[in-house]
């Protein structure tokens, strides 16, 4: 199977880019996913290397894609906050023997020079049938088409040369 491409959202006042980033090895886990389409496409589909556009959202104006991250963990492990009654992602029906929640790590891998409103996404011919430019929308993880992939990417200011490392 070859590399997948996926757009991550995070309001940037919780754990932005830039936070990503800062963090030890530029890696963080992806953590208080709980919508079993996001937790199945990180389970079932999504691979170490992977690419992810990394999206800021609930960020006023600067709702948008702000750069790359990649899929860093070999596979989905269990998110640990569910387990926690303190943690605000604690689900009392998940067990250590059958977690019901997942996460993968993250690894920072390039900014773009500007950001991709979501705005001049919607804007864009060729990404009528980008996931997250479709109304209702909302998922926390979408799959994106290669060449949605491409267009982003373009669009943030990234040359062709820039993509190459990601397989593009």
């Amino acid at each position: 199977m070859g590399k997948k491409y996926w757009l991550i959202k995070s309001e940037p006042d919780v754990f932005g880019f830039d936070d990503l980033e800062n963090c030890e090895n530029q890696t963080e886990h992806w953590d208080g996913i709980r919508n079993c389409q996001a937790r199945n496409f990180m389970r079932d589909e999504m691979q170490q290397g992977d690419v992810a556009i990394f999206y800021h959202s609930n960020a006023g104006p600067e709702v948008g894609a702000v750069g790359l991250a990649t899929v860093a963990s070999e596979k989905a492990y269990p998110d640990p906050t569910q387990f926690d009654p303190k943690s605000n992602y604690h689900d009392a029906k998940s067990t250590k023997e059958n977690p019901r929640w997942l996460m993968v790590d993250f690894k920072w891998a390039k900014a773009f020079k500007r950001l991709v409103t979501l705005k001049e996404m919607k804007g864009s011919p060729e990404l009528t049938e980008m996931l997250v430019v479709q109304r209702g929308q909302r998922l926390s993880i979408q799959p994106v088409e290669k060449a949605h992939f491409k267009a982003v990417c373009k669009m943030g200011g990234l040359a062709v040369k820039d993509l190459k490392e990601f397989g593009i």
